[in-house]
């Protein structure tokens, strides 16, 4: 499988015969390759190669499988570059080492011998983790300024029940205020889209519309993200960096996943609503800001104050308008009209021409519970049309195992009994650790058992605490 000549790749081992059959291996793929076969030499080629990926056997020195120096050079690693995507290299993984490395900061691991399809399918995907990382932290301004009608905003919008007319109605409302919102819902509702349409439909249209996933942030970079940083404010701040709360300047601040700020940024952020003022890492200066923060999570917040886990008083501002998105499987026949939007959608993104779904479909997806809401539909369908050749799908063309949540394929890992009593974390949770386990901690082949992709299972790992 190719990786289109892109992104660089450093590779380090102490065995030549590794070194040199990677380095064949790898070469045409991507664009390029530097190997060396001690770790001493790591800091100088990220400096001078900046590589995307770096490749990173777990022994050196010590014994042959305990792995210590692999994490003492991830390490050295992530403290002069945070957002490095490492891949280590070994013969020996299990459970404990996969768990610890991921906490760690590795992304996955390579295992001696390897399998060639896996092995790039691996370096593929880090090398687009790494070009996504610069992307979402490096960027000094990240925003969108577009002028739309109110159709436009709810063109990605799809829904006629009830329940979507009526809740598209308070959309209306509490747009043309300037009121803080708290977006709620499940996992894959679209609470993005919402956020969208809020910005587009208010009188901060043509300002900065400013996007951060918090659960994306490592939690140590979720100040200097909001906030920004002076040069020298700390070991990596070889240059000024404007905050995204800065960038949203009289415009608006979409703060995705805001259950995962940590309680010393919550105070800060708090701080910054109440005087409108924001200052950088580093700096004296205090600068003036506007803007209107829409948040969204789909933790239980007020369960979060409770146990002391999130600020009551920050609630209480995000919270001036909360608007709650139902799930799909409350939605009717919106499920149809959706995966008909999709099928549009994907039919000509792989140009397979007009596909329409069967009676035998519909009755499929109509009873189906999706737990992963519009966004596991949207891979359900977008998997049936690159799998299928047909003009009219069928319900056994529909493949509903999906990478949002523990539906049927997290069911057959490990003979979980009495699901019924389980809730859906601690589903995940326990599919999760078997798999890694069933995997002698191999997270491609873990991530296939559960039928998600390796980074949404690393997301996962850290979300659940594994």
């Amino acid at each position: 499988m190719a990786i289109d000549k892109c992104g660089k790749i450093l590779i380090v081992d102490d065995n030549e015969d590794v070194l040199l059959s990677l380095n064949m291996l790898l070469k045409p793929h991507v664009e390029a390759v530097r190997v060396i076969n001690t770790p001493e030499r790591i800091i100088d080629f990220m400096d001078s190669f900046k590589p995307d990926v770096i490749l990173l056997d777990m022994n050196f020195h010590r014994d042959a499988i305990s792995g210590e120096e692999g994490y003492e050079w991830l390490d050295k690693i992530l403290k002069h570059n945070p957002k490095s995507v490492v891949l280590f290299i070994t013969a020996y993984v299990d459970t404990e080492k996969a768990v610890r490395a991921i906490k760690a900061g590795a992304i996955d691991f390579i295992p001696k011998p390897w399998d060639k399809k896996k092995l790039l399918d691996t370096v593929k995907s880090a090398v687009e983790l790494s070009k996504e990382r610069k992307r979402n932290i490096n960027n000094q301004k990240q925003y969108t300024i577009t002028e739309v009608s109110p159709q436009e905003a709810f063109a990605r919008f799809i829904g006629e029940c009830p329940a979507i007319l009526d809740f598209k109605a308070q959309i209306k409302r509490v747009a043309s205020t300037d009121a803080n919102v708290l977006i709620t819902g499940e996992n894959g509702t679209g609470k993005d889209v919402v956020a969208h349409a809020l910005h587009h439909l208010s009188a901060r249209n043509t300002k900065p519309f400013v996007n951060i996933d918090l659960g994306c942030i490592p939690e140590n970079l979720f100040e200097s993200e909001l906030f920004g940083y002076e040069k020298g404010a700390f070991t990596d701040a070889k240059g000024a960096k404007e905050g995204r709360v800065e960038s949203a300047n009289e415009g608006t601040l979409f703060l995705d996943e805001i259950g995962n700020l940590n309680l010393q940024t919550q105070q800060k952020l708090l701080t910054m609503i109440e005087k409108r003022q924001t200052q950088r890492i580093g700096s004296n200066e205090v600068n003036n800001v506007d803007v209107r923060i829409l948040a969204a999570t789909n933790a239980n917040l007020c369960k979060k104050v409770g146990e002391g886990e999130f600020r009551q008083d920050l609630f209480y501002r995000l919270n001036t308008i909360e608007l709650h998105l139902p799930p799909l499987r409350e939605r009717g026949e919106d499920i149809i009209l959706l995966a008909e939007h999709f099928l549009n959608i994907y039919s000509g993104k792989y140009s397979v021409g007009k596909v329409v779904l069967g009676a035998s479909a519909k009755k499929k997806l109509m009873q189906h519970t999706w737990p992963g809401n519009v966004r596991e539909l949207q891979h359900c369908i977008e998997r049936s049309i690159m799998l299928n050749d047909k003009p009219e799908l069928s319900a056994e063309d529909i493949r509903l195992e999906t990478s949002s949540t523990a539906s049927a394929s997290y069911l057959t890992i490990g003979g979980i009994e009495n699901v019924e009593s389980l809730n859906l974390q601690t589903l995940e949770r326990e599919a999760i650790k078997r798999a890694i386990s069933l995997s002698n901690g191999n997270l491609t082949q873990a991530a296939e058992m559960l039928g998600i992709t390796r980074f949404a299972l690393y997301r996962k790992i850290e979300k659940l605490g594994i």
